[in-house]
Protein backbone atom coordinates (compact mmCIF):
# COMPACT_ATOMS: atom_id res chain seq x y z
CA UNK A 1 0.00 0.00 0.00
CA UNK A 2 0.73 3.80 -0.11
CA UNK A 3 0.45 5.07 3.33
CA UNK A 4 -0.08 8.56 4.27
CA UNK A 5 1.26 8.86 7.61
CA UNK A 6 -0.03 11.43 9.66
CA UNK A 7 1.14 12.54 13.37
CA UNK A 8 2.05 15.39 15.26
CA UNK A 9 4.63 13.45 17.69
CA UNK A 10 7.21 11.41 16.50
CA UNK A 11 10.87 10.10 17.38
CA UNK A 12 13.21 11.42 18.84
CA UNK A 13 10.30 13.01 21.07
CA UNK A 14 9.95 11.08 24.22
CA UNK A 15 6.38 10.15 24.26
CA UNK A 16 4.28 6.97 24.03
CA UNK A 17 2.57 8.46 21.21
CA UNK A 18 5.84 9.22 19.31
CA UNK A 19 7.82 5.77 20.29
CA UNK A 20 4.55 3.76 19.45
CA UNK A 21 4.03 6.22 16.00
CA UNK A 22 7.91 5.42 15.22
CA UNK A 23 7.34 1.93 15.73
CA UNK A 24 4.86 1.57 13.18
CA UNK A 25 6.57 3.12 10.96
CA UNK A 26 9.10 1.02 10.73
CA UNK A 27 6.73 -1.86 10.79
CA UNK A 28 5.33 -1.25 8.03
CA UNK A 29 8.41 -0.68 5.76
CA UNK A 30 9.24 -3.88 6.84
CA UNK A 31 6.46 -5.03 5.52
CA UNK A 32 7.22 -3.44 2.02
CA UNK A 33 4.56 -0.76 2.34
CA UNK A 34 5.05 2.61 1.26
CA UNK A 35 5.05 5.14 3.77
CA UNK A 36 4.82 9.34 3.10
CA UNK A 37 5.29 10.51 6.85
CA UNK A 38 4.13 13.90 7.76
CA UNK A 39 4.69 15.50 11.06
CA UNK A 40 6.24 19.03 12.01
CA UNK A 41 9.85 19.90 11.51
CA UNK A 42 11.27 19.11 14.82
CA UNK A 43 13.43 21.54 16.68
CA UNK A 44 16.16 19.00 17.36
CA UNK A 45 18.13 17.71 14.32
CA UNK A 46 17.40 13.78 13.68
CA UNK A 47 17.00 12.02 10.91
CA UNK A 48 14.45 9.42 10.47
CA UNK A 49 14.55 5.96 10.03
CA UNK A 50 16.48 5.56 6.94
CA UNK A 51 14.55 3.51 5.22
CA UNK A 52 13.96 3.88 0.96
CA UNK A 53 9.93 3.55 1.14
CA UNK A 54 9.72 6.47 3.80
CA UNK A 55 9.30 9.75 1.96
CA UNK A 56 8.94 12.68 5.07
CA UNK A 57 7.01 15.90 4.98
CA UNK A 58 7.95 18.22 7.71
CA UNK A 59 5.52 21.02 8.03
CA UNK A 60 5.90 24.50 10.57
CA UNK A 61 5.47 23.74 14.44
CA UNK A 62 4.21 25.81 16.97
CA UNK A 63 4.46 24.88 20.40
CA UNK A 64 1.43 24.59 22.72
CA UNK A 65 1.56 27.72 25.17
CA UNK A 66 0.97 26.14 28.24
CA UNK A 67 2.87 23.21 27.24
CA UNK A 68 6.16 24.29 25.48
CA UNK A 69 7.16 20.64 25.59
CA UNK A 70 4.38 19.94 22.76
CA UNK A 71 3.96 21.17 19.53
CA UNK A 72 1.60 21.01 16.77
CA UNK A 73 2.11 21.17 13.07
CA UNK A 74 0.40 23.75 10.81
CA UNK A 75 -0.80 22.34 7.36
CA UNK A 76 -3.76 23.68 5.35
CA UNK A 77 -6.20 21.05 3.67
CA UNK A 78 -5.59 22.69 0.67
CA UNK A 79 -1.89 22.32 0.63
CA UNK A 80 -2.27 18.52 1.77
CA UNK A 81 -4.49 17.91 -1.07
CA UNK A 82 -2.13 19.53 -3.35
CA UNK A 83 0.22 17.02 -2.21
CA UNK A 84 -2.16 13.97 -2.17
CA UNK A 85 -3.01 14.78 -5.47
CA UNK A 86 0.45 14.22 -6.53
CA UNK A 87 0.75 11.29 -5.16
CA UNK A 88 -1.98 9.87 -4.52
CA UNK A 89 -1.90 7.67 -1.07
CA UNK A 90 -4.06 4.26 -1.06
CA UNK A 91 -5.26 5.27 2.95
CA UNK A 92 -4.55 7.96 4.98
CA UNK A 93 -3.78 7.36 8.70
CA UNK A 94 -3.89 10.39 11.28
CA UNK A 95 -2.39 9.64 14.65
CA UNK A 96 -3.10 12.76 16.44
CA UNK A 97 -5.94 15.21 16.83
CA UNK A 98 -4.56 18.27 16.47
CA UNK A 99 -4.04 21.11 13.52
CA UNK A 100 -2.36 18.86 11.62
CA UNK A 101 -4.32 16.19 12.15
CA UNK A 102 -7.71 17.94 10.82
CA UNK A 103 -6.24 19.27 8.04
CA UNK A 104 -5.34 15.63 6.93
CA UNK A 105 -9.00 14.66 7.75
CA UNK A 106 -10.35 17.52 6.22
CA UNK A 107 -7.97 16.94 2.49
CA UNK A 108 -8.23 13.49 2.69
CA UNK A 109 -12.26 14.21 2.51
CA UNK A 110 -12.26 16.15 -0.10
CA UNK A 111 -10.64 13.35 -2.23
CA UNK A 112 -12.35 10.95 -1.01
CA UNK A 113 -9.16 8.79 0.25
CA UNK A 114 -10.13 6.46 2.66
CA UNK A 115 -8.91 7.72 6.30
CA UNK A 116 -8.20 5.67 9.25
CA UNK A 117 -6.94 6.76 12.35
CA UNK A 118 -5.51 6.15 16.37
CA UNK A 119 -6.41 7.34 19.59
CA UNK A 120 -3.46 7.59 21.84
CA UNK A 121 -4.05 10.01 24.83
CA UNK A 122 -6.79 11.37 26.69
CA UNK A 123 -7.11 14.52 26.68
CA UNK A 124 -10.47 14.82 27.84
CA UNK A 125 -9.48 13.68 30.97
CA UNK A 126 -6.29 16.04 31.51
CA UNK A 127 -8.28 18.85 31.89
CA UNK A 128 -9.64 18.58 35.08
CA UNK A 129 -5.55 18.48 35.76
CA UNK A 130 -5.62 22.37 35.09
CA UNK A 131 -8.40 23.00 36.72
CA UNK A 132 -10.54 23.18 33.35
CA UNK A 133 -12.93 20.72 33.91
CA UNK A 134 -15.80 22.28 31.43
CA UNK A 135 -12.74 21.88 28.29
CA UNK A 136 -12.88 18.02 29.48
CA UNK A 137 -16.45 17.94 27.80
CA UNK A 138 -15.93 20.05 24.81
CA UNK A 139 -12.75 17.81 24.14
CA UNK A 140 -14.96 14.32 24.47
CA UNK A 141 -17.30 16.20 21.81
CA UNK A 142 -14.37 17.39 19.56
CA UNK A 143 -12.33 13.92 19.35
CA UNK A 144 -15.87 11.95 19.07
CA UNK A 145 -16.02 14.49 15.93
CA UNK A 146 -12.93 14.18 14.63
CA UNK A 147 -12.52 10.09 14.86
CA UNK A 148 -16.20 9.01 14.01
CA UNK A 149 -15.60 11.10 10.38
CA UNK A 150 -12.56 8.15 10.10
CA UNK A 151 -13.33 4.26 9.18
CA UNK A 152 -11.51 3.28 11.87
CA UNK A 153 -10.12 4.38 15.54
CA UNK A 154 -7.63 2.09 16.51
CA UNK A 155 -7.23 1.77 20.62
CA UNK A 156 -4.32 0.12 22.49
CA UNK A 157 -6.65 -2.23 24.76
CA UNK A 158 -10.34 -3.83 25.96
CA UNK A 159 -11.10 -1.12 28.34
CA UNK A 160 -10.28 1.90 25.96
CA UNK A 161 -12.33 0.59 23.17
CA UNK A 162 -15.08 -0.15 26.19
CA UNK A 163 -14.89 3.83 27.44
CA UNK A 164 -14.76 5.43 24.05
CA UNK A 165 -17.65 2.91 23.37
CA UNK A 166 -19.98 4.37 26.19
CA UNK A 167 -18.92 7.81 24.81
CA UNK A 168 -20.35 7.38 21.15
CA UNK A 169 -17.31 6.71 19.32
CA UNK A 170 -17.91 4.50 16.76
CA UNK A 171 -15.68 1.66 14.40
CA UNK A 172 -13.54 1.13 16.88
CA UNK A 173 -10.59 -2.31 17.00
CA UNK A 174 -8.11 -3.06 19.41
CA UNK A 175 -4.57 -2.87 18.16
CA UNK A 176 -1.90 -3.71 21.35
CA UNK A 177 1.11 -2.48 22.08
CA UNK A 178 4.70 -4.47 22.09
CA UNK A 179 8.06 -3.53 23.42
CA UNK A 180 11.14 -3.68 22.65
CA UNK A 181 13.41 -6.79 24.87
CA UNK A 182 16.17 -6.52 22.96
CA UNK A 183 16.87 -2.41 23.97
CA UNK A 184 14.69 -3.26 27.75
CA UNK A 185 16.73 -5.99 29.41
CA UNK A 186 18.45 -6.90 32.59
CA UNK A 187 21.70 -6.81 31.48
CA UNK A 188 21.98 -3.36 30.61
CA UNK A 189 22.39 -2.86 35.13
CA UNK A 190 24.78 -0.03 35.57
CA UNK A 191 26.75 -0.26 38.62
CA UNK A 192 28.21 3.11 38.11
CA UNK A 193 24.52 4.31 37.61
CA UNK A 194 23.69 3.47 41.16
CA UNK A 195 26.67 4.74 42.43
CA UNK A 196 25.89 8.02 41.07
CA UNK A 197 22.34 7.99 42.73
CA UNK A 198 23.86 6.97 45.90
CA UNK A 199 22.05 4.33 46.05
CA UNK A 200 22.90 1.50 48.69
CA UNK A 201 21.30 -1.37 49.91
CA UNK A 202 18.10 0.28 49.89
CA UNK A 203 16.09 0.23 46.14
CA UNK A 204 16.08 2.57 43.59
CA UNK A 205 12.74 3.59 42.99
CA UNK A 206 12.21 4.79 39.40
CA UNK A 207 9.32 6.84 37.16
CA UNK A 208 9.07 7.95 33.49
CA UNK A 209 7.33 9.96 31.95
CA UNK A 210 6.24 13.61 31.22
CA UNK A 211 6.53 15.46 34.34
CA UNK A 212 3.22 17.29 34.44
CA UNK A 213 0.55 17.25 35.99
CA UNK A 214 -1.40 14.55 34.76
CA UNK A 215 0.77 12.20 35.24
CA UNK A 216 -0.01 12.02 39.09
CA UNK A 217 3.54 12.29 40.61
CA UNK A 218 2.12 13.27 43.90
CA UNK A 219 1.46 10.03 44.43
CA UNK A 220 4.38 8.76 43.43
CA UNK A 221 6.05 11.06 45.79
CA UNK A 222 4.47 10.12 48.58
CA UNK A 223 4.60 6.21 47.75
CA UNK A 224 8.15 6.76 47.67
CA UNK A 225 8.44 8.91 51.17
CA UNK A 226 6.51 5.88 52.70
CA UNK A 227 9.39 3.47 50.94
CA UNK A 228 11.77 5.28 52.53
CA UNK A 229 10.35 5.28 56.23
CA UNK A 230 11.13 1.48 55.52
CA UNK A 231 13.85 1.36 53.75
CA UNK A 232 16.23 4.68 54.77
CA UNK A 233 18.55 4.10 51.87
CA UNK A 234 16.21 4.21 49.03
CA UNK A 235 16.02 6.71 46.09
CA UNK A 236 13.45 7.83 43.56
CA UNK A 237 14.96 8.44 40.02
CA UNK A 238 12.51 10.62 37.67
CA UNK A 239 13.56 10.21 33.81
CA UNK A 240 11.54 12.83 32.01
CA UNK A 241 10.50 16.69 31.68
CA UNK A 242 7.75 18.82 31.48
CA UNK A 243 6.02 21.81 33.39
CA UNK A 244 5.95 20.28 36.70
CA UNK A 245 9.79 19.70 36.88
CA UNK A 246 10.95 22.79 38.35
CA UNK A 247 8.64 23.03 41.40
CA UNK A 248 9.26 19.05 42.19
CA UNK A 249 12.99 19.61 41.81
CA UNK A 250 12.92 22.65 44.48
CA UNK A 251 10.38 20.94 46.60
CA UNK A 252 12.23 17.80 46.67
CA UNK A 253 16.12 18.41 46.71
CA UNK A 254 16.60 14.13 47.38
CA UNK A 255 15.09 12.84 43.89
CA UNK A 256 17.33 12.52 41.24
CA UNK A 257 16.22 14.17 38.23
CA UNK A 258 17.56 13.09 34.41
CA UNK A 259 15.71 15.09 32.13
CA UNK A 260 14.38 13.30 29.14
CA UNK A 261 16.44 10.02 28.11
CA UNK A 262 16.56 8.16 25.20
CA UNK A 263 17.77 4.63 23.80
CA UNK A 264 20.40 3.14 25.84
CA UNK A 265 20.92 5.73 28.19
CA UNK A 266 16.37 5.18 28.78
CA UNK A 267 17.60 1.43 28.75
CA UNK A 268 20.45 1.53 31.44
CA UNK A 269 18.39 3.71 33.83
CA UNK A 270 15.42 1.21 33.96
CA UNK A 271 17.89 -1.93 34.30
CA UNK A 272 19.76 -0.18 37.16
CA UNK A 273 16.51 0.19 38.95
CA UNK A 274 14.58 -2.10 41.64
CA UNK A 275 11.12 -0.94 41.60
CA UNK A 276 8.59 1.26 39.11
CA UNK A 277 6.37 3.30 39.93
CA UNK A 278 3.31 4.04 37.56
CA UNK A 279 0.76 6.40 39.33
CA UNK A 280 -0.83 7.92 36.18
CA UNK A 281 -4.76 7.44 35.30
CA UNK A 282 -4.84 9.11 32.24
CA UNK A 283 -3.35 6.62 29.80
CA UNK A 284 -4.82 5.29 26.72
CA UNK A 285 -2.01 2.39 27.26
CA UNK A 286 1.33 3.72 29.42
CA UNK A 287 4.22 2.06 27.17
CA UNK A 288 6.68 2.18 30.18
CA UNK A 289 4.96 -0.44 32.19
CA UNK A 290 5.94 -2.92 29.23
CA UNK A 291 9.35 -1.30 29.58
CA UNK A 292 9.61 -1.43 32.89
CA UNK A 293 8.62 -4.87 32.83
CA UNK A 294 10.74 -5.92 29.94
CA UNK A 295 13.82 -4.45 32.12
CA UNK A 296 13.01 -6.39 35.30
CA UNK A 297 11.72 -4.12 37.40
CA UNK A 298 9.18 -5.15 40.32
CA UNK A 299 5.96 -2.51 39.09
CA UNK A 300 3.44 -1.01 41.23
CA UNK A 301 0.76 0.45 39.05
CA UNK A 302 -3.09 1.03 39.24
CA UNK A 303 -6.02 -1.97 37.59
CA UNK A 304 -5.96 0.21 34.61
CA UNK A 305 -4.23 0.48 31.33
CA UNK A 306 -1.35 -1.29 30.19
CA UNK A 307 -1.09 -2.75 33.97
CA UNK A 308 -4.38 -4.31 33.47
CA UNK A 309 -3.56 -6.03 30.54
CA UNK A 310 -0.05 -7.40 31.22
CA UNK A 311 -0.14 -7.72 34.89
CA UNK A 312 -0.78 -10.81 36.83
CA UNK A 313 -1.76 -9.01 40.70
CA UNK A 314 1.55 -10.67 43.17
CA UNK A 315 3.14 -12.80 40.32
CA UNK A 316 4.80 -10.42 37.73
CA UNK A 317 3.92 -6.93 39.52
CA UNK A 318 1.35 -5.16 41.86
CA UNK A 319 -1.88 -3.07 41.19
CA UNK A 320 -4.01 -0.90 43.12
CA UNK A 321 -7.83 -0.21 42.57
CA UNK A 322 -7.68 2.61 40.56
CA UNK A 323 -9.95 4.73 43.54
CA UNK A 324 -8.19 3.79 46.51
CA UNK A 325 -4.69 5.69 45.96
CA UNK A 326 -4.09 4.46 49.90
CA UNK A 327 -3.96 1.34 48.19
CA UNK A 328 -0.95 2.37 45.89
CA UNK A 329 0.61 3.73 48.42
CA UNK A 330 0.65 0.34 50.74
CA UNK A 331 1.22 -1.85 47.51
CA UNK A 332 4.94 0.32 46.75
CA UNK A 333 6.00 0.22 51.11
CA UNK A 334 5.34 -3.61 50.68
CA UNK A 335 7.58 -4.27 48.19
CA UNK A 336 10.03 -2.33 50.42
CA UNK A 337 9.51 -4.75 53.28
CA UNK A 338 10.07 -7.70 51.30
CA UNK A 339 12.89 -7.30 48.78
CA UNK A 340 12.78 -10.89 48.20
CA UNK A 341 9.49 -11.21 47.23
CA UNK A 342 10.25 -8.03 44.92
CA UNK A 343 13.06 -9.71 44.12
CA UNK A 344 10.33 -12.39 42.51
CA UNK A 345 8.44 -10.01 40.72
CA UNK A 346 11.31 -8.93 38.80
CA UNK A 347 12.21 -12.07 37.42
CA UNK A 348 8.47 -12.96 36.34
CA UNK A 349 8.05 -9.34 35.22
CA UNK A 350 11.23 -9.72 32.51
CA UNK A 351 9.48 -13.02 31.23
CA UNK A 352 5.64 -11.89 30.69
CA UNK A 353 7.59 -9.31 28.30
CA UNK A 354 9.52 -12.00 25.91
CA UNK A 355 6.38 -12.88 24.41
CA UNK A 356 5.06 -9.36 23.39
CA UNK A 357 6.99 -8.47 20.68
CA UNK A 358 6.98 -5.38 17.91
CA UNK A 359 6.22 -7.51 15.00
CA UNK A 360 3.06 -9.17 15.57
CA UNK A 361 1.75 -5.50 17.13
CA UNK A 362 2.44 -3.90 13.12
CA UNK A 363 1.54 -6.68 11.57
CA UNK A 364 -2.41 -6.80 12.76
CA UNK A 365 -2.26 -2.88 12.25
CA UNK A 366 -1.48 -3.33 8.71
CA UNK A 367 -4.33 -5.72 8.29
CA UNK A 368 -6.64 -3.11 9.78
CA UNK A 369 -5.38 -0.63 7.16
CA UNK A 370 -5.71 -2.64 4.45
CA UNK A 371 -9.37 -3.24 5.00
CA UNK A 372 -9.95 0.34 5.64
CA UNK A 373 -8.11 1.06 2.20
CA UNK A 374 -10.02 -1.78 0.56
CA UNK A 375 -13.66 -0.40 1.95
CA UNK A 376 -14.39 -2.65 4.39
CA UNK A 377 -13.69 -0.62 7.72
CA UNK A 378 -12.56 -1.47 10.89
CA UNK A 379 -12.47 -5.31 12.04
CA UNK A 380 -14.10 -5.23 15.14
CA UNK A 381 -15.46 -8.06 15.48
CA UNK A 382 -14.83 -9.74 18.82
CA UNK A 383 -13.45 -12.97 17.69
CA UNK A 384 -10.84 -11.37 15.63
CA UNK A 385 -9.59 -8.74 18.59
CA UNK A 386 -6.50 -8.54 19.59
CA UNK A 387 -6.14 -8.13 23.41
CA UNK A 388 -2.76 -8.95 24.20
CA UNK A 389 -0.08 -9.65 21.43
CA UNK A 390 1.84 -13.09 21.80
CA UNK A 391 5.17 -13.22 19.68
CA UNK A 392 7.08 -15.29 21.37
CA UNK A 393 8.21 -16.63 17.99
CA UNK A 394 8.87 -13.38 16.39
CA UNK A 395 12.08 -11.33 17.46
CA UNK A 396 10.96 -8.20 19.04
Amino acid sequence: MNIAFVTETYPPEANGAAMTAGRLVEGLVALRHRVQLVRPRQAESAAVSPFGALQEVAVPAMALPMYRGVQVGLASAGSLARLWSRRRPDLVHIVTEGPLGLAALRAAGRLRIPVSSGFHTNFHTYMRFYGLPWLGRAAVSYLRWFHNRTSATLVPTEQTRADLARLGFRNLAVVARGVDTRLYAPDKRRAELRARWGAGDGPVVLVVGRVAKEKNLALAVEAFQAMRREQPGARLVIVGDGPLRAELQARHPEIVFTGTLRGEELAAHYASADVFLFASLTETFGNVVLEAMASGLAVVAFDDAAAREHIRQGENGVMAPPTDPAAFVRAAVDLAREPARAERLRGEARNTTLSIGWPAVTSRFATLLQRVAEGHGADTHPSRRLHVVRASSLPS
